[in-house]
This record gives C-alpha cells, structure tokens and sequence, in this order.
C-alpha cells in the first residue's frame, strides 16, 4: 500500500502545476510575479485604447476615415523601429530602468492625446505611442528571460494568459465608456490607459535588475565566476550583419499572421463573402481569449527546448492551411454552415497562435549568440511589428480579392515557408552547437 501511494505522488509529482499555481509562483520568483501583474494591467489599458482609439479619432476629433488610417498606419511602421530600439539600449544599460522609461513615454504620449487635435500633431504622439509600446513588449521579454533563465516558455505561457486576460477587461472596460459615448467617457478612457502605465512603472520600479545584462540567461553559479568575460563589449556581434539571424527575422514575418487572419481576415470574410450573422464577430475574440488563457501553459509544457520548437513551426504552417481551406469553405453553404467554418476556423487561428508562441521566442533565444542576445532580440521583434503593418494589406488587398483561391494560396504558401524556417533553424542550432565558444557569436545561418 505505501508503494501504491508513493507511485501515486509521483505522478502527482510529474504533473504540471496548474495556471493559478505557475502564477503565485512563475519562473523568476517575487520579480516575475510583479512583472506579470504589471503586464496584466499594461494591457488592460492598452485594450481599453485598442478598443476606443478609432472611434475617438472618428468622432471626438473628427478625422475622416483615410485620416485614420494614415495615422494608424504610419504609428505601425513607426513602432517596428521600437523593438531594436530597444534590445541596442539593453546591451548598454539596466533593462528595468529602460522598461520604465518606455512606460512613462506612453503615459506622456497618452495624455497629449487629450488636448492636441491637429492631424499633422496627432502624426507624431501616436507613432511615438507605439514606438514605446513595442520597445516596452521587448523590454518585457528581455527581463523576464533573463530572470526566468531556462524556464522562458513557461514565463512565455504564463505572460501570454495574463496580457489577454487584461486584453479582455480592458475591452469590457472600454464598453461602458463606449456605451456613454460623450467627449467626456473617451478622456476618462484615455486616463484609464495613462494610469496603466504609471501603475506599471511603479510595479517595474519594485522589481531588482536582472544579472547577466546582454546575456538574457539567468546566470548560473558557473557562470557566475566567469560574468566579467560574458558580459557584451561595444563591438560584439551585429545581428544586422548576421545573414542566418536575419533570414529567421525574415521567415518569422509571416509566421504570425495569425494575428490578422483573426483580428481582420475571418471578420471581414464573413461580412463580405458570407451569409453568417455579424452578430458572430464578437464571438471570435472570446473564442480566442478563453483558448489562449486556457490552454496556452498546457502547450508550452509540450515544447522543451530549440529543437521541439522547430518542429512547432512545422505545425504552425500545417494548422494556418488549415485555417485558411475552413475560410475558403466557408462561402460555399448556409449561415449555419459558414458560422460553423468561421468558428472553426478562430480556433485553428489560435491553436497556431499557440503554436508561433512557444516556438518564435524560443528559436529567437536560441539562434542569438548567447554575449549579444539582447541586441538580436531587439531585431526578432520587429518579425511581429512588420507584420502587424503588412498583414493587413496583405489580407485586404491580396488575399481576400482574391476570393477562396486566396485563402488557399495564403496557407499553402505559410505551410511551405514553415518548412523552410524549420530546416534552416535545426541548421543553426547545428551550427551553433558544433562551434566553439569565440565562433558561435557568428555562427553561420
């Protein structure tokens, strides 16, 4: 009987701690803890802007539709700069201090939003808005994969569940004021964003820098004695001048158009090439929300290491095919039946949402030489920010013209580049395995 009940605790043992418990006590301890919480509130209020901010620019200011997307556009090519901003500044100095700084550049950009109204003056606060969010998100990572070590895809996981659970009430938030709808409910909306970024600069304020600065590996005790050689001198490795790195930046781009395909895609099919009721939209971000909440820390416990990663590209490619022939279908029947494809096809989106998110940070990591990470991080993050400025014309002028052949094009052409990035990236990390230490820093692609 005691043998049956140790094997019992053993697999107890084996299991992996559930959600609530991985947050009460994530990877990186006390400063991991704070940062998520900070991180739920960031995007609390930045869902409450993502929600309000086109209506805003509509009605309270008075832009015209080509107006706004001007603005949103040229804020999105102007945040793709923010992430190698941001991974140059942290090989020279405290990552905490220069995730404050981001938070408290919003906080400023924000609140301008509230008495300037001139187009030409909106140009430049909104793309600085963005400009600090992106380096914000890469400075996010590049804490917590420091101090979260060998555990980053569990952090990964962990932070992605809380940023679309603040994405999710920070929307709901955004509704009331919405429902309102008078100058007065948007201001108090904008504040409620500027508050978020001060609240989560104080939180980043109580958190301790991070060792190993350029590393973004917690330290070991071994490393530890060898820190003064570890640690990036001014002339280390450029990631612009390393062709394989950049080729994997290059590859990851349409690794995550996912994020259009759910946000823009599947709500514009279904108004434009379908008889689905529109009352469904909504349905596809809870769809979304609840699955990535859910399961998001499930399938990263799947993925350990480069190599499985790499593989989960593979898989990434093969669930966006997926996705996309459901799109294509879904012209084809009644409303019961195109809301049925529609649906399945917001799951498949997430289950590759899922998918891109244990696997492209990872590959990021791992890919970088290890004494200049923070610096090629800075680079990989600009994969997410250009495609966030091209997916959508991409979907809209390309894709969607095209009709059901385009869906069909789009994911065949994702599954075959998924292939490529996977051989190119178990390549490198051959590569960079097989080097010795002073090579692998230019490890060839």
């Amino acid at each position: 009987m005691r043998r049956g009940g140790e094997i019992r605790k053993a697999r107890r043992g084996d299991r992996d701690p559930g959600l609530v418990a991985q947050l009460r006590r994530p990877p990186g301890g006390r400063d991991a803890r704070i940062m998520l919480l900070a991180q739920l509130l960031d995007r609390a209020g930045t869902g409450v802007w993502a929600a309000a901010c086109v209506l805003y620019f509509t009605f309270v200011i008075g832009l015209d539709a080509g107006q706004v997307g001007i603005l949103l556009g040229a804020s999105g090519v102007a945040g793709i700069a923010g992430s190698p901003l941001a991974g140059h500044l942290a090989d020279r100095f405290p990552v905490r201090s220069l995730l404050i700084g981001a938070h408290l550049l919003r906080l400023v950009a924000l609140c301008l939003l509230l008495v300037v109204t001139d187009f030409a003056l909106l140009l430049p606060v909104v793309a600085v808005t963005h400009l600090g969010d992106r380096a914000a998100k890469t400075l996010e990572m590049l804490f917590a994969t420091r101090v979260a070590g060998d555990r980053r895809a569990t952090y990964q996981a962990l932070s992605r569940s809380s940023a679309n659970a603040g994405y999710a009430l920070g929307a709901g938030l955004a509704a009331i004021g919405l429902a309102v709808g008078t100058r007065g409910a948007y201001h108090v909306l904008i504040l409620a964003d500027a508050l978020s970024f001060l609240v989560a600069a104080a939180l980043v304020w109580r958190t301790r820098e991070p060792r190993g600065r350029g590393l973004v590996t917690a330290p070991t005790a071994d490393a530890d004695a060898a820190a003064p050689q570890a640690a990036p001198a001014a002339g280390g490795p450029s990631p612009w001048r390393d062709r394989g790195y950049l080729r994997f930046v290059l590859l990851d781009i349409p690794m995550h158009l996912d994020d259009s395909i759910l946000a823009i895609g599947i709500p514009l099919w279904l108004v434009s090439r379908t008889t689905a009721p529109h009352e469904l939209v909504p349905a596809f971000l809870v769809v979304n929300t609840v699955l990535v909440v859910v399961l998001q820390l499930r399938v990263s416990a799947k993925v350990r290491g480069p190599r499985q990663a790499a593989g989960a590209v593979a898989l990434y490619g093969l669930t966006t095919l997926l996705c996309c022939a459901l799109l294509a279908a879904a012209t084809g029947g009644g409303a019961w039946a195109a809301s049925a494809a529609l649906l399945a096809a917001a799951v498949l989106a997430t289950a590759a949402e899922l998918m891109r998110s244990v696997s492209s940070w990872e590959l990021a990591v791992t890919l970088a030489p290890r004494q200049a990470r923070a610096s090629y991080l800075g680079v990989a993050g600009m994969a997410q920010s250009v495609q966030k400025s091209a997916g959508p014309l991409l979907l809209t002028g390309a894709v969607m013209a095209a009709g059901p052949a385009g869906w069909i094009a789009l994911g065949a052409a994702v599954a075959g580049l998924s292939l490529v990035q996977r051989r190119a990236s178990l390549r490198r990390l051959d590569a960079l395995a097989g080097a010795p230490a002073p090579a692998a820093a230019a490890a060839p692609g």
